[in-house]
């Protein structure tokens, strides 16, 4: 094992560590100091909210890293599939970690945030991710599939202020609803004609032929997998947001007209 690979494992590992020390000690001090609804909440609901301020953290870390590389590593984007792959390879141990001690998380809370679809999307993510640790292979569509973290703020967010009690009309769970569908929507369904058309065109060449078959179908599946997931949950944050706003139409028209006839 090569001095990078040794470090980008303790990356990973790291990174696990630190994920579960936001999850355990950081998120629920700080919360329960900058929010007095959390510690009234149940504890099941505080499980899931410290999982969620860990992701949101994760999220903002790793998407920031992402953009970097999407406009600053040009070997990566030259090559596509065995660009230079050192600050990917970072990018993706630091998610790697998260993952794994995320899942941890999930399966030793299941009633309080087991989710199937989750451990599904994690376990797709690490599959992709282990020939990409692992050979340096497909830099650029690793890095481009973590762009997709910059929607996990806002749905986060959504929860929050579900769990807060903030009515589903208030102006400020209206502006983060909208926010979600359309930062969702931009980071997770527009870009994919993007990402599958450089998909196509590298199929075919000699650096894709240089790619083992595990790989090819980790990268193939794992893409399709994740982004039927994706078709489904921003089919529900439309019919969500939709209906929010429906609501908060009718409630106003009704306040309008009230109003009048006062």
């Amino acid at each position: 094992m090569d001095t990078f690979t040794q470090l980008i494992l303790l990356i990973a590992v790291v990174s696990f560590f630190f994920f579960q020390w936001l999850f355990h000690t950081v998120s629920p001090w700080v919360s329960s100091r900058i929010s007095p609804g959390f510690l009234k909440l149940g504890h099941k609901q505080q499980i899931e909210w410290n999982s969620r301020t860990v992701s949101t953290l994760h999220a903002i870390l790793v998407g920031l890293f992402c953009l970097y590389i999407l406009f600053f590593d040009e070997a990566v984007n030259q090559d596509p599939v065995w660009g230079d792959p050192t600050l990917v390879k970072i990018n993706v141990g630091i998610t790697t970690g998260y993952l794994i001690s995320d899942l941890l998380l999930i399966f030793y809370y299941w009633r309080a945030i087991g989710d199937k679809f989750f451990v599904i999307h994690h376990l797709a993510a690490l599959y992709a991710y282990y020939y990409v640790l692992g050979q340096g292979m497909l830099p650029y569509f690793a890095n481009f599939r973590l762009l997709a973290e910059f929607s996990t703020p806002c749905v986060n967010q959504r929860w929050f202020f579900e769990v807060l009690g903030y009515p589903r009309t208030s102006r400020p769970n209206l502006a983060n609803g909208v926010l979600m569908a359309a930062v969702f929507f931009m980071v997770r369904i527009a870009v994919m004609p993007v990402y599958y058309s450089r998909m196509y065109s590298v199929i075919g060449t000699e650096a894709f032929y240089r790619v083992p078959f595990g790989g090819r179908s980790a990268w193939i599946f794992s893409s399709i997998c994740l982004d039927i997931m994706n078709v489904m949950w921003m089919h529900k944050i439309a019919r969500g947001c939709y209906k929010v706003l429906q609501s908060s139409r009718q409630l106003k028209a009704q306040t309008q007209e009230n109003g009048k006839t006062d």
